[in-house]
């Protein structure tokens, strides 16, 4: 009988339970390379370049070192076609209304903020005595 490896491939990422298969911890380093990304995404070097490709917000910095943003991205975009079963379609449409959402979570933040900041100045003016 021969001896075999046991190597997990991109069938094999769900688990029976659905869940998505342990990935590594993400050093605190400032930038990765793109084979440091392939092993902490669990992701091949040459689907990095393609999903460069089809991913606009995916642009790593010169010669190809990604930042730690980026290795999130990545990650996210590894969950969307392989765990959820997007299509890169589909995918890229998810990501561009998980950045609208963000960025209307933002704003509603600032807003909440000022209008925190509005009614303890109002407090303070209600707490002077008036001539």
């Amino acid at each position: 009988m021969q001896d075999t490896e046991f190597r997990t491939t991109d069938s094999d990422i769900q688990e029976e339970s659905g869940q998505q298969a342990e990935l590594p911890v993400i050093p605190g380093k400032r930038y990765f390379t793109i084979g440091e990304v392939s092993e902490l995404c669990q992701v091949k070097s040459h689907v990095l370049r393609y999903w460069e490709q089809e991913f606009s917000k995916l642009k790593p910095v010169r010669r190809r070192y990604y930042r730690r943003q980026d290795v999130l991205l990545i990650r996210q975009i590894r969950s969307l076609l392989y765990a959820q079963r997007y299509t890169i379609d589909g995918a890229r449409v998810h990501l561009r209304g998980e950045a609208q959402k963000q960025d209307s979570s933002k704003y509603n933040q600032l807003i909440l903020q000022m209008i925190a900041k509005l009614e303890d100045v109002l407090d303070t003016l209600d707490g002077i005595p008036r001539f």
